[in-house]
This record gives C-alpha cells, structure tokens and sequence, in this order.
C-alpha cells in the first residue's frame, strides 16, 4: 500500500504571509507527485496547519508573531493547483501545531490493515524544517519498519539552508531522500 503525505501546501506558505519563492517554485512538482497517486488509486493525506483568531496568544504565535493560516481565511486555503490535483478522495488532516498524532493514527489504521512493512509512505510539502522533519520523525518513531520516503523536490525550507538541514537530520533518521 502506498500513502502520500502531503504536509501544508497552502497560501500562507506557498506565496502567502511565510510565502518563499522555493515553495512556489515546488508547486508544479507537487501536484504533478499528487496527480501520479491519483491515477495509482493510492492513499493521499493532506494536512493543513490550522490556527484560531487567538493565534498571536499562543506559543507558537509568540515565538512566529506572523499570523497565518487561520481556520477559514485566504491564506489557510491550500494552493489553487495542489488543491485542483488533491481531488475528492483526500483524506484532510487540520493540524494546530507542526506535527499531527491524527495523522500518525491515521496512517496507522493502513498499518493495523496490511503490515507496516507493506504501506510505503512518501512525503512532499512545506516547510522542510518545521512540519515536514517533525512528520516525518513521528511517523518514524510510530512506525520503525514502516519505509518512509521523501522527494526533497517536492518540498522546500524556510530558507535553502534549513531544507538541506532538515533533509541530511531526516536522512539520519533512516527516511530515505530522494
């Protein structure tokens, strides 16, 4: 069983509020990934960072006082093309923090089904170094045989710097980089 994870991809990251041009860059790549799954009849799973009005009064808003990704706004949206390719079979995973145990028990439930062994999962999406190392370090630590992946093209950092240390910590990790 196959299970793409596709962290993020929304507004406020691609060309929003904490918009790069290395996340709008990965767009097309995504949604092309997305798209290949699709047509697979594969699992995909996409999580979308979701915070409240109160965003600037929790921790997170105090130490990033950018507001984003508000339940409901523009921003919190995910981007026009990834969306159009994600079509009506995603399973949605709003996260309020960098990392999801809803979607660690998701994934899961696939494991419980086949084996982990058997569900190969790979990752794309935003940003590198914040949700998608801490993803997929859970994912890893739930699930140690379970091979997890990620394409380092269909995903990018806060900075060029961040990604490629966030991709040699999740190498160390034994999640394979392609």
């Amino acid at each position: 069983m196959n299970i793409l994870i596709v962290v993020d991809m929304q507004k406020d990251f691609v060309d929003g509020a904490l918009g790069t041009p290395e996340a709008v860059a990965i767009v097309p790549a995504v949604a092309g990934k997305i798209r290949q799954y699709r047509a697979a009849g594969d699992v995909i799973i996409a999580t979308r960072d979701t915070h409240g009005e109160n965003y600037l009064e929790t921790q997170e808003g105090r130490t990033l006082p950018v507001v984003h990704c508000v339940r409901g706004t523009p921003g919190w949206q995910l981007d026009a093309a990834v969306e159009e390719a994600l079509g009506p079979d995603t399973i949605y995973i709003d996260k309020p923090t960098f990392g999801s145990l809803s979607l660690i028990t998701q994934v899961g439930e696939y494991a419980a089904l086949v084996g982990e062994e058997n569900v190969n999962v790979e990752i794309v999406g935003l940003c590198t170094d914040i949700c998608v190392v801490s993803n997929a370090l859970l994912l890893k630590a739930a699930w140690p045989e379970m091979p997890i992946r990620l394409d380092a093209a269909c995903c990018a950092g806060v900075t060029p710097q961040k990604h490629a240390a966030a991709l040699e910590t999740m190498a160390s990790c034994q999640i394979r980089i392609s």
